[in-house]
C-alpha cells in the first residue's frame, strides 16, 4: 500500500499534508499546536524538495542508452511499447488492448463526497524496442507517468482509468541487466556431476554405453570415460546456451534510484519535478519564515 500510494499520488498526498497541518494549526488555536504544525510542514517540505530534485536530476542528467550496447546498471531507454504476450492485455474498466493500467472506482456518499470501492493495476511485463533490440521491463514497484487518462460518472459511482498504449512511445529509468548468452553463469563441476548421477539412474543405458569389456559392471578406466564423455556433452550445453541471444531486462534498482516508466517527453517530466521542487521549496522558506513570528506572538 505504501508503495502504491508513493508511486502514483506521492506530490499530491505531500501537499495534501502541508494542508492538513495547516487545517490542525487553525483547529487548535494555540501558539503551541501553530509551532508543531508548521514545524513539521518545513521538515515536510524540505525532504519533499530533496526528493523531487533527485527525480528531476535522474531525468535530466542520466543519458539514453542504446538496447543492443547499454551498460549493466542504471540506465535511460527510449523506444516503442509492445507487448509481451498476444493477444495483448486489456484494460479492467475499457477492455482496450494495453501495455499497462491502473483503475479506481469512487461511490458517491450521502455527503457528497467521493470514497474508493475498488482499485487496482496490472502486473504483466511489457517489451521496449529502439531498433537495436528489445527489453523486457518489469512494472512491479515503477513510478508510471502516462498522459492517458479517462474518468466518467454513472449513477453514484465514479471510474478512472490509466493507460500505456500499445505503440506509446516509452521512456524509462532503471536497472539494466542482461540474462543468459554471453553473461550467463555456468558451473561446469556440479553440471558434469548431474549429468552422471543421470546417468547412474539409468543402469543398463550406463553398461550399455561404457561396459566396454562386458563384464556387467563399470571399472576404473570405464567410468573415466563416463566422466570425460559427460564434461564433453556439459561443454558442449554451455557453448549453446552462451550462443543463444541474450535476454535484456530493466527492472527496479536495488540502491534506491528512480525506478520511472512513461509515455511523457522527458523534458516534460523534468519540468513537472522542477514544478513541484520549486512548490516544495516555497512552502519550506514560507514555514520556516513563519516559526519566528509565531514563537514570539
Amino acid at each position: 500500500m505504501i508503495v502504491s500510494l508513493r508511486r502514483e499520488y506521492s506530490q499530491f498526498i505531500t501537499s495534501g499534508t502541508q494542508l492538513l497541518l495547516l487545517l490542525v494549526g487553525a483547529k487548535l488555536e494555540s501558539r503551541a499546536g501553530w509551532l508543531v504544525c508548521v514545524g513539521l510542514m518545513a521538515a515536510i517540505s524540505l525532504i519533499a524538495w530533496l526528493s523531487t530534485l533527485c527525480r528531476r536530476r535522474a531525468v535530466a542528467d542520466t543519458p539514453t542508452s542504446r538496447i543492443a550496447s547499454a551498460a549493466q546498471g542504471y540506465v535511460e531507454l527510449r523506444g516503442i511499447g509492445k507487448p509481451l504476450d498476444y493477444p495483448p492485455l486489456l484494460s479492467h474498466l475499457t477492455s482496450l488492448p494495453c501495455l499497462w493500467y491502473r483503475y479506481r472506482v469512487e461511490e458517491k456518499s450521502g455527503s457528497e463526497k467521493w470514497h474508493a470501492v475498488s482499485s487496482g493495476e496490472s502486473d504483466v511485463a511489457l517489451i521496449l524496442e529502439d531498433g537495436s533490440g528489445r527489453c523486457l521491463i518489469d512494472v512491479d514497484n515503477a513510478e508510471i507517468l502516462t498522459r492517458h487518462k479517462e474518468s466518467w460518472v454513472k449513477a453514484d459511482y465514479r471510474y478512472t482509468e490509466w493507460k500505456l498504449l500499445i505503440d506509446d512511445p516509452i521512456y524509462a529509468l532503471g536497472e539494466f541487466r542482461s540474462i543468459g548468452g554471453a553473461t550467463l553463469e555456468l558451473d561446469a563441476a556440479s553440471d558434469i556431476k548431474a549429468l552422471l548421477a543421470e546417468w547412474k539412474n539409468d543402469h543398463s543405458g550406463l553398461l550399455k554405453r561404457f561396459d566396454l569389456n562386458e563384464d556387467g559392471a563399470i571399472d576404473v578406466k570405464e567410468w573415466s570415460l563416463a566422466r570425460q564423455a559427460a564434461r564433453r556433452e556439459v561443454e558442449k550445453a554451455h557453448r549453446e546456451a552462451r550462443s543463444e541471444a541474450d535476454l535484456n531486462t530493466l527492472r527496479c534498482p536495488t540502491e534506491g534510484q528512480l525506478y520511472l516508466i512513461s509515455n511523457l517527453d522527458p523534458d516534460q517530466i523534468a519540468r513537472r519535478y522542477l514544478c513541484w521542487a520549486i512548490f516544495h521549496l516555497a512552502v519550506f522558506f514560507a514555514a520556516l519564515g513563519a516559526l519566528p513570528w509565531l514563537w514570539h506572538a
